[in-house]
């Protein structure tokens, strides 16, 4: 199929068409890495695991995703982004199903761990690139509505502890992963091979590494950013490992219900804020260039005293409450993720920005798993959570450190973005 040909068969907009295969593939990666999460008390005593190695696996899964995802962000700058995404995809469905086939620790830490870490570290900086080379006056409302995709598929995963109490834990990453397979075939025909963003009126290039990192290290405004999105992932990450288990031993929950309602609130709160967040930017980016900075330190602190507050709550109701508002403010957060340091990051660089956002995040958040695990014999999981909540005060003091420090110096205007080298 021609690119001519593609368009004309196409009912919507492509760049728009695009955005629903991201997403879908973006449910099945949040899905995917959350039905671990869920199953935890079935996997643990049938595997016989202890809390901390309940907890090392997610350790891995994370620790690898943010090793190999600066090689992803360059891979999706340097070759094209369709492949790299179809491949990331295909790979951590493939690894996820084989989940299913874990005898002990060792076989959870390389399918689970390695295997699906992997795969997902080489999705989401070519699909951020590609959102934001075909989106320019729509991006943050794009970007949000393709991070709603994390909300969404980390909420469905409760389906994959409904599957685990009827019918067994494995063949939730059965289900899972095949389906994710299928999905992969899907967009080989779906996509289109979009060409790499081009050097002013010059053919496009694969930038040297040395040329990258001397570009990103010139930007201390990404720097910073990177430091409240790792703070930011250290919550997030303790907070999907331990919070269905949470739930279930504090109110005596089932597992399905536990999953359910640690991710379903939160993460339908999360959708309102992100897209509320998107759009109200988008609007007010004309007017005020550094309000997707700003989106992004309120969101970190209005986060914090909800999060605290879920520690504290005698009921399931205030749990929840606090989980939903807690919610609406890490969406209004999420809603300029990347929007905001794409604001000071030439096109030919981004993808290669976001690996470097995303490694030091996932490495910084990889703790999280396993210290709450160890911290819940001798002080329980709530004071774990508080730790958590102090994680986006840090994160907040970072944002306002870019935001005021160096965002007016290294902000490039969107005109000038293909025409500025490093």
């Amino acid at each position: 199929m021609t690119t001519n040909q593609s368009h004309t068969s196409r009912r919507i907009p492509y760049k728009w068409e695009l955005l629903v295969l991201l997403w879908i593939a973006f449910c099945f990666n949040q899905a995917d890495r959350q039905i671990y999460n869920n199953l935890l008390p079935q996997i643990q005593p049938d595997l016989q695991l202890s809390n901390e190695q309940a907890g090392l696996v997610a350790t891995v899964f994370t620790a690898i995703y943010g090793i190999l995802v600066p090689i992803s962000g360059y891979a999706g700058d340097a070759l094209r982004r369709k492949w790299v995404i179809i491949g990331a995809l295909a790979l951590w469905s493939a690894a996820t199903l084989l989940t299913g086939l874990a005898g002990g620790i060792v076989g959870l830490i390389v399918f689970r761990g390695l295997a699906t870490g992997a795969g997902e570290a080489f999705y989401y900086p070519s699909a951020n690139a590609l959102i934001g080379q075909l989106h320019q006056r729509t991006r943050a409302l794009a970007m949000g509505i393709h991070q709603t995709a994390n909300y969404i598929g980390v909420a469905i995963s409760f389906l994959g502890a409904l599957v685990g109490e009827c019918f067994g834990w494995r063949n939730a990453f059965y289900l899972f992963g095949g389906l994710g397979v299928a999905w992969a075939l899907w967009m080989v025909f779906r996509m289109e091979d979009t060409p790499q963003p081009q050097d002013g009126a010059g053919p496009p290039r694969r930038p040297p590494v040395p040329e990258v990192l001397k570009y990103l290290k010139g930007k201390p405004t990404v720097m910073f950013l990177a430091v409240s999105f790792a703070c930011h992932v250290f919550a997030n990450i303790g907070y999907l490992t331990w919070m269905p288990t949470y739930l279930h031993e504090k109110f005596a929950l089932s597992l399905t219900a536990a999953s359910f309602w640690a991710l379903s609130v939160h993460y339908a709160a999360s959708a309102a804020g992100v897209l509320l967040g998107g759009h109200l930017s988008d609007r007010l980016v004309i007017r005020r260039r550094a309000v997707r900075m700003e989106f992004e330190w309120i969101g970190l602190l209005f986060s914090a005293p909800f999060l605290i507050g879920m520690a504290y709550a005698n009921t399931l109701v205030i749990c929840l409450v606090a989980s939903g508002l807690y919610g609406i403010f890490r969406g209004v957060y999420d809603s300029n993720l990347f929007a905001a340091p794409f604001d000071v990051t030439a096109p030919r660089y981004r993808s290669s920005m976001v690996g470097f956002v995303l490694s030091f995040g996932f490495i910084i958040g990889a703790a999280a798993p396993y210290l709450l695990g160890a911290m819940k014999k001798p002080w329980g999981l709530e004071a774990g959570i508080v730790v958590l909540g102090a994680a986006y005060i840090v994160g907040a003091v970072a944002a306002l450190v870019a935001l005021y420090a160096f965002f007016g110096r290294d902000f490039v205007p969107e005109e000038l973005l293909e025409e500025t080298s490093p």
